[in-house]
This record gives C-alpha cells, structure tokens and sequence, in this order.
C-alpha cells in the first residue's frame, strides 16, 4: 500500500514536500501528475537500491526526489514552484527496478497511491 500526503495551495516561487509511504520496501518508487483534461504525466522517480533518480525536463532543477529507509517513504521536495505544476500528483511502486525509459512509464508499476492535489495560485 502506498499512502501519499503533502499537498496543498501554494503561491507561484512557493515550495511543497509530497511524501509517499509504503507498507514495504519497493524497488522504484516513483512520481505522476495528472492536470485535468491532460494525460498523467511522469515527474521523477529514484530506484531503492543505489538511489538514482531520473526527473522530467520540466521539473529538473527545481524537484528533487529521495529516499528514507527507516520510514519506507520518498519525499518529492519542489520548489520554484509554477501554475504549470498544478495538478493531482500520484505515486507509484514496482518491486523491482528498470530501465530509465520504463520507469518513466505509468503503465510499468504495479502499485499506486491515492493522488494528493497541488494548486500553485498566480
């Protein structure tokens, strides 16, 4: 199980943490979003074991995802945050670990969270 918390109303340049727990230990976790009207849409995602992470081009240099062992929880800090990045953000899980291309792939992960909608006002 997969519980997602963090979200919130934000003024654009604002910041938010989003936080993922798990029940147990995945090999990926990963971030979606989904705007109404639009597809859901890949942010970042970090693989459990060795700790690499991959970001979407629009969230790179302003997102950054990790990893906290004791909790089973990954954490989505964003930061500079945009009326663009509005949207119900969901995380995801698979027990295992892929390649970059199927991790950014909704489709690839068994497991999902409730959304926790983020609302950056301008």
């Amino acid at each position: 199980q997969l519980q997602a918390s963090g979200g919130g109303l934000v003024q654009a340049g604002g910041s938010l943490r989003l936080s993922c727990a798990a029940s147990e230990r995945p090999g990926t976790t990963g971030w979606f979003r989904q705007a109404p009207g639009k597809e859901r849409e890949f942010v970042a995602v970090i693989r459990w074991g060795g700790g690499s992470t991959y970001y979407a081009d629009s969230v790179k240099g302003r997102f950054t995802i990790s990893r906290d062992y004791a909790k089973n929880t990954v954490f989505l800090q964003m930061s500079n945050l945009k009326p663009e990045d509005t949207a119900a953000y969901y995380c995801a899980a698979h027990l295992n670990w892929g390649i970059p291309q199927l991790m950014r792939t909704a489709s690839w992960y068994s497991y999902w969270g409730q959304g926790t909608q983020v609302t950056v006002s301008s």
